[in-house]
């Protein structure tokens, strides 16, 4: 007996497996972090956020020592500040998550996603390298995976279901060029500025914006989907 491979299954609730198991394991997460004592709970937290401190000596003083300081880069994608940033991230990634995981298959998505998030996490460290403050949340992974998605998304068939693998992978010249991509990458752009740099506040969230993350994880994606993608890389004949 044969055991079928991963992305084989139907979408469930027109949602990809794995992103319904990604969600799941965030919302497991956040319910942790809620029914453990709250000195746990934090401890638990830090133990997985990605802190830049962990890189300038601090990492035995931390939770969780120095397995952390590799771990994190993983772990932190996992957790979130609160209920309102994980809803955030749930919607994001169902919207932008599913057009990628359909295409690439579920393993596929789960190492590109892994490697936004480690890109993410790796500019943040860049910008505040021995800083305390740590930092949660799937939205660097997410950021590629709307990078990704827009180099092909644009391309389907506006009405009815289209095969997303026969969706053909676009240039970086021609995303870069066309103006719907442009309009929606002004509006992510403009987004992380006024949450980053604090001008609002999302409410049920604690900390800044760790934007740099975002944008890091968000060039990973649009630069080096092509590496995984299985796609279609030719256009696709237009029927007169």
């Amino acid at each position: 007996m044969q055991t079928p491979a991963m992305g084989a299954s139907e979408p469930m609730f027109n949602l990809p497996r794995v992103v319904v198991l990604l969600a799941g394991v965030m919302v497991a997460m956040q319910f942790i972090q809620i029914l453990l004592p709250t000195e746990e709970s934090l401890q638990f937290l830090l133990a997985l956020a990605f802190i830049p401190a962990r890189y300038s000596g601090a990492a035995a003083e931390l939770p969780g020592g120095y397995l952390t300081a590799i771990t994190s880069f993983v772990t932190y994608m996992l957790v979130h500040a609160g209920w309102v940033h994980l809803l955030v991230n749930l919607m994001w990634m169902a919207a932008f998550g599913s057009p990628v995981a359909q295409r690439l298959g579920d393993w596929r998505f789960l190492s590109f996603s892994a490697l936004c998030g480690i890109a993410g996490a790796l500019t943040h460290l860049a910008f505040h390298f021995g800083e305390m403050t740590p930092v949660v949340g799937a939205s660097a992974a997410i950021s590629g995976q709307m990078a990704a998605a827009m180099r092909f998304v644009f391309g389907a068939r506006p009405w009815g279901e289209a095969d997303l693998a026969q969706v053909p992978l676009e240039g970086l010249t021609k995303t870069l060029s066309d103006p719907r991509i442009l309009t929606v990458l002004v509006f992510w752009v403009v987004l992380n500025a006024v949450f980053g740099l604090g001008v609002v506040s999302i409410a049920g969230t604690e900390g800044d914006i760790a934007w740099e993350a975002h944008i890091g994880g968000f060039l990973f994606g649009l630069l080096c989907f092509g590496f995984f993608d299985t796609g279609s890389k030719q256009p696709v004949p237009q029927q007169s």
